[in-house]
């Protein structure tokens, strides 16, 4: 019965990816910095050295998702692009033909629950570091969330809200307004920019 379960698509088994190695590499740069900054928190006590690591890892995440695992896990790519002319600042969001590209939906469920947990782990962690009092460690968990909430606006709407709204949808029951509901929101927030 569990051999069965772990076979099912979509199933949260990294041995049902279509990319495994970059999926573990994606996990691993998603936990990796926040485990750091926990056990700083707890065990090591050199500010400055937890600091610097955890800011290389949460580049080198960001860097990754954006341009490596977005891609090859579930075909989606977002950059920034700036007019020479008029210095106005365009947002390009690249999503794979689905008659090209079929996504594996076990790459595509592990994607998405990691980019949404990452941002909600860093926002527990600035409430942590408020109520403990520990307003120094306060920079670097706003980067961190600056960091992984871009991506995740990013890829929201990279993926035109496809993904978000049924996951919305079905928690709300209707597709409709949850989809709606993300696209004004999103859409206000990176027009705004």
């Amino acid at each position: 019965m569990d051999a069965a379960q772990n076979n099912n698509p979509g199933a949260l088994s990294w041995r049902l990816s279509s990319h495994p190695i970059t999926l573990l590499t994606f996990l691993a740069f998603r936990i990796s910095s926040v485990l750091i900054y926990f056990l700083g928190l707890w065990i090591i006590h050199s500010m400055i050295m937890i600091f610097i690591i955890t800011i290389l890892l949460l580049a080198a995440d960001f860097y990754y998702l954006k341009n490596i695992a977005g891609r090859r896990l579930v075909g989606l790519r977002w950059w920034n692009e700036v007019n020479s002319q008029t210095g106005e600042s365009q947002w390009v969001f690249e999503s794979s033909d689905p008659a090209t590209k079929i996504v594996n939906s076990t790459d595509s469920r592990f994607f998405w629950l990691a980019l949404y947990l990452q941002p909600v782990l860093w926002l527990l962690l600035a409430i942590l570091a408020l109520v403990r009092l520990q307003f120094l460690w306060l920079p670097l968990v706003v980067i961190a969330l600056v960091l992984t909430i871009m991506n995740t606006l990013a890829f929201s709407r990279c993926d035109k809200f496809g993904q978000a709204s049924n996951l919305a949808g079905s928690a709300l029951g209707t597709t409709n307004l949850a989809g709606s509901i993300a696209s004004n929101m999103f859409s206000r927030f990176l027009t705004r920019n």
